[in-house]
């Protein structure tokens, strides 16, 4: 038993150096990957294991000078192992334990050893079940044999459970059931052993690296503004995604004449905006990332993006047109004003035209002049063009007015006088007819200019009395004939001029042919015609007749009663 405590530990440090070595590498080799790729999204590219194993071999000694030994199980022991797999599903595996007994009693013994081999897992979700193969060497020994190296065959699975702890890289291992044959010679004293192991392995699996690519660089393109018109600038910018800041990134620019890159921006200014025809463009971005030089080897490190950009058309200007006055005399002028605009603000030029009459102005401001020009509303045109060859019109009017004509005056009627209540004399005016009269002087004095017409008329039988005289007169030239009518006109003037002050000039007496006792009294303004707005009138000589003075009646007198005797 000498030493055997301080083999078994140089034993254990040894496996534990093999185990971190491929440990350390695969720290290394995968630091970029698992920056890139979390465990979570693919299978691992390294599995370092660590655990509890349970080891009961199998087989008998038999030493070349005692009884046959058969070794005990070894109820503590440990385990360890690296796997570096290649794809989802095929590695290769470096594994160590240690199974050492105090070796006390003559069945105790100890198992330690080291195997390679292929490995193959089965990803399942959560689960990933495995299986094995292995050959390496076993250093066993035991109470009386001493420790010796033989060959061993492990062949056996197990199943993992992934945890999401640091960051899904820690799992569990279920446990892992192993098959050993080893074969010891312990000559030349301590005979021969041929060992079927079983061994039952429990512990946690740290997962390092993937072995899916990294996530490939994505890149987007975005034009402001997406929409412009010629001569307006654009600038291009690309967002790439999944860089690795530790390699190089290069980017690339194609589809618009005169389209200038720098790096992860683009730009078109005014000149090449400027020269484009209306329509669709497409700018095309690039970006390679790699170490310098080798930009874009691999598939994954290359991407590319689109930019949409539409040119549009210039729109045409539109223009407005009013006039100021829009209502002028003939022969006067109005400012005609032209509002243009063009929504790209390109320079305009203005120009004006007119139905009648002439227009003058090239800006934003005319004048019409209306001399020539019939009355009535005049069509006025207001042109706008800008440097594109692109126009626009509007219109207004201008309303020449006719000069004023007042209307022709008219005869008016103001009001009739009766001359029905005093029978003894039916042709004079009395106190009644006053009211009437006393307005028609007022009319003739607030207007100046104005002449009044009083027509007489007499009813039928005073018409058939008159007749009568007449044609008396006609035999006797001496005879006096009266007119009822013509003396109630002259009468009628007599008042106005002889009591309300009116020349008598400004006064004319006429007859009419209307049924009655009464008389009309017409105000004639200047201007109009009395007998072209009174039909049926005949005018008065006035020299035939003599006015009748305005006198009450004397009082009647009554016989005195007889004297009764």
């Amino acid at each position: 038993m000498y030493g055997r405590v301080s083999k078994s530990v140089k034993l254990l440090l040894a496996l534990a150096f093999v185990a971190l070595m491929p440990v350390a590498l695969a720290a290394q080799d995968s630091a970029k990957a698992a920056t890139k790729a979390p465990a979570a999204d693919s299978p691992s590219k390294w599995d370092i294991f660590a655990g509890y194993s349970y080891l009961a071999p199998h087989g008998t000694i038999t030493p070349t000078d005692g009884s046959p030994i058969q070794y005990h199980a070894v109820n503590y022991g440990a385990i360890g192992s690296v796997a570096r797999y290649f794809n989802k599903y095929v590695g290769i595996q470096f594994e160590g334990d240690v199974h050492d007994l105090k070796e006390s009693q003559p069945n105790d013994g100890d198992f330690n050893g080291g195997s390679a081999g292929l490995i193959f897992r089965f990803p399942a979700g959560d689960i990933t079940p495995f299986i094995h193969g292995l050959v390496g060497a076993e250093y066993a020994g035991g109470y009386f044999q001493k420790d010796v190296w033989g060959p061993v065959l492990t062949a056996g699975g197990g199943l993992d459970y992934n945890t999401p702890l640091f960051n899904h890289h820690l799992a569990i291992r279920l446990f892992q059931a192993d098959y050993q044959y080893t074969h010891e010679d312990f000559a030349p004293f301590d005979g021969r052993g041929n060992f079927n192991i079983a061994r039952l392995s429990a512990g946690v699996v740290y997962h390092i690296g993937s072995i899916a690519p990294p996530p490939p660089v994505t890149l987007a393109c975005s034009a402001s503004p997406a929409s412009i018109f010629p001569g307006d600038p654009v600038t291009v910018t690309a967002s790439a995604g999944n860089l690795d800041p530790k390699l190089n990134a290069v980017y690339s620019w194609t589809g618009v004449p005169g389209l200038k890159g720098n790096g992860a921006t683009a730009s078109l200014d005014s000149a090449a905006t400027g020269s484009l025809a209306p329509g669709s463009y497409t700018v095309s971005g690039t970006v390679k990332e790699g170490k310098t030089g080798k930009e874009g080897l691999k598939p994954w490190e290359t991407a590319n993006c689109t930019a949409s950009l539409t040119v549009k058309a210039f729109e045409p200007p539109t223009v407005s047109c009013s006039a100021s006055p829009s209502t002028i005399n003939p022969g006067d002028k109005s400012t005609i004003t032209a509002a243009g605009v063009s929504p790209q603000n390109r320079p305009l030029t203005y120009s004006y035209s007119v139905a009648s009459g002439t227009i003058s102005g090239s800006g934003t401001t005319a004048t019409f002049d209306s001399t020539g020009a019939a009355t009535g509303a005049v069509a006025v045109t207001c042109n706008v063009s800008d440097d594109k060859g692109q126009t626009a019109s509007g219109g207004t009017t201008v309303t020449i007015t006719a000069p004023y004509v007042a209307p022709a005056p008219h005869t008016q009627a103001l009001c009739t006088i009766s001359f029905d209540k005093d029978k003894q004399r039916p042709t004079r005016v009395d106190n009644e007819a006053k009211a009437c009269l006393d307005q028609v002087a007022l009319d003739l004095q607030n207007q100046a200019d104005a002449k009044a017409v009083v027509v007489g008329e007499a009813n039928a039988k005073e018409k058939a009395k008159t007749a009568k005289e007449e044609k008396a007169a006609m035999k006797n030239k001496h005879l006096k004939v009266m007119d009822p009518a013509a003396e109630r006109a002259v009468n009628t003037k007599e008042y106005l001029v002889t009591e309300k002050g009116i020349d008598a000039s400004r006064v004319s007496v006429a007859i009419g042919s209307t049924d009655g006792r009464t008389v009309e009294d017409y105000l004639v303004p200047a201007g109009a015609t009395f007998t072209a707005d009174v039909q049926g009138t005949t005018p008065v000589d006035e020299t035939t007749i003599k006015p009748q003075v305005r006198k009450p009646l004397g009082a009647k007198h009554h016989k005195k009663p007889a004297k009764q005797q």
